[in-house]
């Protein structure tokens, strides 16, 4: 069993280079799917969500080669709709390949996904955009069978959702015709997935606002892409050096999809300043109680934000409010945190947090990504020891944190414990 084992209390000090975005390059793999030729796809982060996505698109038939973080893909020749199960249970975000396969090949057939149980997470908004578009969707045995000759039509989503805008745009592309989607997600991952569809030839426009138009039915060829910094993961890290204390600088990352937590560091006591692609931050003296946190869509405070930075302030003096309008089982992580001397009072999808002292070291446990995140974040600022085990949570979405975090002067290591 993998565990990281952190010896907190130390300032941090130092730089990182932030990783490719798992949730730009999930969907941008899915997309590959629709080019009749190789994809070159650089910056890949090392995650296990990733090798998950790598074995769907070899199950397809689909030429894969990875060395270090360029990603070849070649889907000239796809032989295979049909996703077994044991590859959609991996994670949440298979789904997003129904609207490709359906697009490229005429007939996906897939489960539901698995994923980090977070509450309630349905994909009824994906089958009904692909309804739209003239998928016939039949739910047979637990599996999901859809097929059909996709057109062109106009979507409207219920919800602002990240995936079924993914998944409607991967469609629409394939579609004949025009599609418009209103009230798209805004999120910078939506944005990065229309360049990189663009780049395959597909004619599509408007991401990053609430409408998006695509013309579709062209021709995809080959492209290639450089995967954007991840900021969570550098939420994350600014959440660690609020924590520990001390000063850091983030390389790579765009500090405009960062904002809103910035903001909340700063109204904590962080002192930050951000360069055209960099931020440094800084922490001199206790951080104070902020404004309440509402998780929210882009540009809102993001919801994968909101444990590291309920983490960070921990340890500030008076109350933080957090209330979480996107999940409903999205403080899992308080119960953990709470083992190391933290006071944190739940009622529903608000959290408050009473800032205590210090933090103490203690054996926890990840049950999500985000959460397990959080906790290392929680151990870097406690004193003593903290062993968080859950590894694999940690690892679907940051690549190396150990290494990151000691970049970044922190005495973290990821160990084999031996289980007797």
């Amino acid at each position: 069993m993998s565990v990281f084992r952190i010896q907190g209390g130390q300032r941090l000090s130092g730089s990182v280079a932030v990783q490719g975005a798992k949730n730009s390059v999930l969907p941008i793999l899915a997309a590959t799917v629709l080019a009749r030729g190789e994809c070159v796809l650089r910056n890949c982060p090392p995650l296990t969500d990733v090798e998950y996505t790598l074995d769907i698109l070899r199950h397809m038939g689909c030429g894969v080669k990875r060395e270090g973080g360029t990603v070849w893909v070649d889907a000239s020749v796809p032989t295979d709709c049909v996703i077994p199960d044991e590859l959609m249970r991996e994670m949440r975000s298979s789904v997003i390949f129904l609207g490709p396969v359906l697009g490229r090949m005429g007939r996906a057939e897939l489960t539901y996904p698995g994923g980090c149980e977070l509450g309630p997470r349905p994909i009824d908004l994906h089958l009904a955009a692909l309804r739209t578009l003239g998928a016939e969707i039949e739910e047979r045995n637990g599996r999901l069978i859809c097929q059909g000759e996709l057109t062109g039509g106009s979507i409207t989503l219920s919800l602002a959702s990240v995936g079924a805008t993914e998944n409607a745009m991967l469609a629409a592309v394939a579609a004949k015709g025009t599609t418009t989607i209103t009230n798209a997600a805004r999120e910078p991952e939506i944005v990065e997935l229309q360049e990189f569809l663009r780049t395959l030839g597909a004619d599509v426009r408007g991401a990053g606002s609430s409408v998006i138009v695509i013309e579709g039915g062209k021709p995809l060829h080959g492209g290639e892409h450089t995967i954007r910094p991840d900021r969570i993961v550098a939420a994350t890290y600014l959440s660690a050096v609020a924590c520990a204390g001390g000063e850091g600088e983030l390389l790579g990352v765009d500090w405009r999809q960062l904002s809103t937590v910035t903001a909340a560091l700063v109204e904590a006591g962080c002192q930050v300043e951000s360069g055209s692609d960099s931020i440094h931050i800084a922490v001199q003296e206790p951080l104070g109680a902020v404004r309440p946190l509402r998780t929210a869509p882009y540009p809102g405070f993001p919801t994968d934000a909101q444990a590291v930075v309920m983490a960070a302030l921990c340890k500030a003096q008076g109350a933080t409010v957090f209330v979480e309008n996107m999940f409903e089982s999205r403080y899992r992580h308080v119960d953990e945190i709470s083992r190391m001397g933290a006071d944190i009072r739940v009622e529903g999808r608000v959290a408050v947090v009473c800032g205590v002292p210090r933090l103490f070291g203690a054996r926890v446990q990840a049950t999500d990504l985000r959460g397990g995140a959080a906790l290392v974040v929680a151990g870097l600022g406690a004193e003593g020891e903290t062993v968080v085990s859950g590894t694999r949570h940690i690892r679907r979405g940051y690549g190396d944190l150990a290494g990151d975090l000691r970049a970044l002067g922190a005495k973290i290591w990821l160990e084999e414990e031996i289980v007797i």
